[in-house]
């Protein structure tokens, strides 16, 4: 049975992230040689974008590599995990981090992930700036002719899936 109750951590994850890219490339680096809990480190290059971007970085991690981890966010019983994070400014080549901290659906941290093999890929949904007439500056994510279909939209960037060991407890940097 669905619990209703986190049905708002996956609106608030996804954030009205109804948009995903089309073949345009982060990476999810691997640095062993940092220890402590489980973390992720993600950039994109200047190759995807020369400007600074605003979005919502969600990492998503699966146990069934049956398709991207980004096709198996749902409201239902077999949604794979997210987590994410607000970027605001994110220059080519520099890392965004993906934490403990960071909200995720259905589990609330990256920590309460069981230890295993997982499927990971990270995503940037992409957000527009409006300054609004009353003086206030708001940032959201846009349909971009697809629906908003975060999963998919054009523009947003989004890793190739890597498949890697997670132990929550013992794992330093990706």
């Amino acid at each position: 049975m669905l619990d209703c109750r986190a049905m708002p951590r996956l609106a608030i994850l996804a954030g009205g992230l109804l948009v995903l890219a089309l073949g345009r490339p982060l990476s999810v680096m691997s640095d062993a040689t940092e220890a402590g809990l489980l973390r992720f480190r993600v950039r994109f290059g200047p190759e995807q974008s020369r400007e600074p971007l605003d979005g919502r970085l969600l990492l998503l991690i699966s146990n069934d590599g049956s398709k991207e981890p980004r096709f198996q966010i749902s409201e239902g019983p077999r949604t794979q995990l997210v987590f994410g994070v607000d970027v605001e400014a994110l220059k080519p080549g520099e890392a965004a981090v993906v934490d403990a901290d960071a909200l995720g659906y259905p589990r609330d941290s990256i920590r309460d992930v069981p230890a295993g093999s997982y499927t990971v890929q990270a995503l940037l949904h992409r957000y527009e700036t409006f300054h609004r007439a009353d003086g206030h500056t708001v940032k959201l994510p846009m349909d971009r002719g697809e629906g908003q279909q975060w999963s998919r939209a054009q523009g947003n960037l989004f890793s190739p899936p890597r498949v890697l060991s997670l132990d929550p407890a013992k794992t330093g940097t990706v």
